[in-house]
């Protein structure tokens, strides 16, 4: 259905409108989100969107903000393939929460920017759906944003998501992997499937090179290939406050993004030691055994460029290992020992 045609105050046709850009389309979704936006609200939040910036409460003395910021990637291109828009909003949220939690931070808000070459309205609301459903469940606001609607530099059709989330941690809980010491357990926390990392990959063995629909069955599975690529890349801010709640000490962790095991865990390593991982203490999920074998990739290369299923490290004492497991099992939240830290150079090395 074609949009309406947008006119000047003088009535006259908009020439900005016949170049690919139509303000009042956009306007218009952007009232339509206005409330569900705002059942992301939390009591830090001052004001509400449509400002120039948005407000948010400091979080007072001694306490530390933590920001960072991430994309989605090309993941967005499977979600336009699947014409399925409400995971990926998910995706960037939980993303960016792992990203701070690493360091202990809990979520205070989130900014999204959304750049497509068209504004498509239902698409924009799929999208801020799934950012609200992700703030809501991570305690934290949706304080703003910016879409842009740029003709020429985005393919038609698609779009780019990317989120800033600002957390905060007390300056004395700053988790920094400075007290990992050898002999320290290494923990990981199942992913959903490959998170928001390795699609350019996954896309070429399965479109490319086998020649599969996002709707064919994934064999050796009951999902579709697009459900198990669009797997939401979860967020592990629970099982963490649960574990620092039970008393766990954590002396490091790491989020098993871009460049997966190699290149994320020594990013909270000391220089005396290495994370030896067992690559036997878990079975990677199909979805990955798939492309390793019909992608003809390297065993190594597959550890560096997808989780293999484990989306979450932490590393304890082996004394706090029980009871870890514990405060785990008490929220259903599956936890395996997938290796020890030994002394070393601040790598990562497999056995298996």
């Amino acid at each position: 259905m074609n949009s309406p045609k947008q006119t000047t105050s003088s009535g006259k046709n908009s020439a900005y409108a016949q170049s690919g850009v139509n303000i009042d389309d956009k306007m218009s979704a952007l009232r339509t989100v206005k409330e569900l936006v705002s059942t992301t609200k939390t009591p830090g939040v001052i004001g509400g969107i449509g400002s120039f910036g948005g407000l948010f409460k400091s979080p007072g003395k001694d306490t530390l903000l933590v920001a960072s910021t991430d994309g989605v990637g090309t993941k967005l291109k499977v979600a336009a393939m699947m014409k399925k828009h409400d995971t990926v909003g998910q995706d960037i949220v939980n993303h960016c929460v792992n990203d701070i939690l690493v360091q202990g931070a809990r979520p205070l808000f989130f900014m999204d920017y959304v750049g497509t070459s068209k504004f498509d309205g239902p698409v924009f609301k799929e999208i801020v759906s799934g950012l609200c459903k992700a703030c809501k469940e991570n305690g934290m606001a949706l304080l703003g944003g910016e879409t842009a609607e740029m003709p020429g530099l985005y393919p038609v059709g698609e779009y780019d998501l990317v989120g800033t989330i600002v957390g905060c941690v007390e300056k004395s809980k700053l988790i920094t992997g400075k007290s990992i010491r050898a002999g320290d357990a290494i923990l990981g926390f199942p992913s959903n499937g490959l998170q928001t990392n390795g699609f350019s990959l996954a896309r070429r063995v399965f479109f490319d090179l086998c020649m599969l629909s996002p709707n064919d069955r994934l064999p050796g599975t009951s999902q579709t290939v697009g459900s198990a690529l669009l797997a939401v890349h979860k967020s592990f801010l629970k099982p963490v406050m649960k574990l620092i709640e039970r008393g766990v000490k954590i002396s490091g962790m790491a989020h098993i993004t871009g460049g997966g095991f190699p290149d994320n865990i020594p990013r909270v390593l000391p220089k005396a030691v290495d994370a030896e991982i067992n690559r036997a203490s878990w079975d990677p999920p199909v979805v990955f055994q798939f492309i390793e074998r019909m992608g003809h990739v390297d065993r190594d290369e597959m550890y560096r460029v997808f989780n293999m299923g484990i989306g979450y490290v932490l590393i304890i004492p082996k004394k706090d290992v029980k009871r870890a497991k514990a405060a785990m099992a008490s929220i259903k939240q599956p936890i395996v020992e997938i290796g020890v830290v030994r002394k070393g150079t601040g790598k990562v090395r497999y056995v298996n």
